[in-house]
């Protein structure tokens, strides 16, 4: 029984997950002084688009830590060519309609008309980047009007019709179950597991709606929450694929060590889940 526990456990430990960092100008000499810390960078894609000195700095980069790319569709083909990253993702939102650009990432609609649109649109994308991308779920502070699906049921849908991985962002998930009245871990175990690739943690904060209830914004400038590193836990336990998990920060920067020791943190979620998982695995009698 030892034995077979042991091969279970040496069998999770080949699954290679990886920690890193969002690239911000502000946090670069912190990520550039302690690389050998931080498993892989995320950067946002638009930022390289048209300036070829950046993105000569960035082929620097991506030759001493692994990249990821993190954007919209225009433009990427030739950034991914010239860096080949681990990997690129995009957002299951919508900026535009009728033209008018409404100027941030908005929930559509969640009903089958708006699977199949995402489905063709993925299509059309991958074709012109040449790989599919990682989708991310992202937060909202309500419910889209004209909704016949629940957000699982809608990811789950245009993930199998498009065949493209998630890019799970769980402190979206953390604020969009407080902010619509859900369980966070039930919501986890309704898409598809085989489906999670990569995952973003990030930190948010309390803000009060017209009614008087609390939501949850998810600003990208606070400490990621408990209940973050505890998905990530769950999620880690129902995977079994390698996870590349990104930690997001866009503003109100605490020092380096500190967004190391969450990077360290989410390494111990990981690892938490790891061993759960080993530990669901039946031991023949």
């Amino acid at each position: 029984m030892a034995g077979v526990a042991a091969a279970g456990a040496e069998t999770m430990n080949a699954i290679y997950d990886t920690v890193g960092i969002g690239w911000r100008p502000e946090l670069a000499a912190g990520i550039l002084d302690h690389h050998a810390r931080i498993d892989l960078v995320e950067v946002i894609a638009d930022d390289f688009f048209g300036e070829p000195r950046r993105v000569r700095a960035l082929k620097t980069l991506s030759a001493q830590v692994p990249i990821a790319l993190h954007g919209v569709i225009e433009r990427m083909a030739h950034l991914v060519e010239s860096i080949s990253p681990l990997f690129w993702s995009e957002h299951l939102a919508f900026v535009r309609a009728d033209g008018i650009e409404i100027g941030h990432l908005a929930a559509p609609p969640r009903s089958d008309a708006t699977v199949d649109g995402a489905a063709e649109n993925l299509l059309r994308a991958s074709r012109i980047v040449g790989v599919k991308p990682f989708m991310e779920n992202i937060a909202t502070l309500i419910e889209p009007p004209g909704s016949a699906l629940d957000e699982a049921s809608w990811i789950s849908k245009i993930l199998s019709a498009s065949d493209c991985d998630l890019l799970l962002d769980l402190h979206n998930v953390f604020a969009n179950g407080l902010n619509h009245g859900y369980d966070p871990k039930e919501f986890l175990r309704q898409i598809p597991a085989g489906r999670i690739r990569a995952i973003h943690i990030a930190g948010g904060k309390l803000i009060s709606a017209p009614d008087g209830t609390q939501r949850v914004l998810d600003d990208h400038l606070h400490d990621v929450p408990d209940p973050v590193f505890d998905l990530l836990e769950e999620a880690a336990a129902l995977s079994l694929n390698p996870l590349s998990v990104i930690l997001e920060r866009d503003g109100s920067y605490p020092s380096m060590e500190s967004l190391l020791a969450e990077v360290s943190q989410a390494r111990q979620a990981l690892a938490r889940g790891r061993t759960r998982r080993v530990e669901r695995v039946e031991v023949p009698g």
